[in-house]
């Protein structure tokens, strides 16, 4: 087995795992997430996919933030189940518009410049599309907004392209498998917004 195999396959356990837990609303996705993040810093590395290279740190901010988030709600924020864990909430639809607009501005601009400076991206729009996509799910996760499963879905849908097209062997199984999850936990958390958890 080469190394890219490998990292594949580790790849692909550790963001199941993550994505899995982030699904039962359990705060230990995000250890998981922070060996997840190191791995896919790895493969895109391998594959000169920069725009997902350089998310990498920035997922790893947002990792640590959202797991001080959800451990330490304020008082307006606390799960009625457990005080000691962040509620779900949701984004009002002006909000909704405003992060929409948001991913398709900052992925256009990112895109452009990708394109300009690193001519080896085989993808540049397309790869500033999922990173731009990933980082506004990962925010609204580290928020525990319901609509984080709304943007997952869509990142999944572009990440089985982009995975395909530049041959990753498992990712786009593995996408394949976040798809079904985040169906899964968009039911699962609007019950647990309903019931004020």
């Amino acid at each position: 087995m080469d190394k890219y195999f490998i990292i594949d396959i580790v790849t692909s356990i550790l963001g199941l795992a993550c994505v899995f837990l982030a699904g039962r609303n359990s705060k230990y996705n995000f250890w998981v997430g922070y060996l997840y993040t190191a791995a896919l810093f790895l493969m895109f590395w391998n594959k000169n996919l920069y725009a997902s290279l350089l998310l990498q740190p920035v997922s790893l901010a947002i990792n640590i933030a959202g797991h001080y988030r959800w451990t330490h709600p304020r008082e307006d924020e606390k799960s009625a189940s457990d005080s000691k864990k962040l509620k779900v909430s949701m984004l009002d639809w002006q909000e909704r518009i405003l992060a929409i607009a948001s991913v398709f501005i900052v992925a256009g601009l990112w895109g452009w410049l990708l394109d300009t400076l690193f001519s080896a991206d085989p993808h540049p729009y397309l790869d500033s599309c999922v990173t731009v996509l990933i980082l506004m799910a990962q925010l609204l996760s580290a928020m525990k907004k319901w609509d984080c499963w709304i943007a997952w879905l869509l990142v999944n849908v572009s990440q089985i392209i982009l995975h395909l097209s530049v041959g990753h062997i498992f990712m786009p199984i593995v996408c394949g498998l976040y798809l079904i999850n985040g169906l899964w936990s968009l039911r699962t958390w609007l019950k647990l917004y309903r019931n004020n958890s």
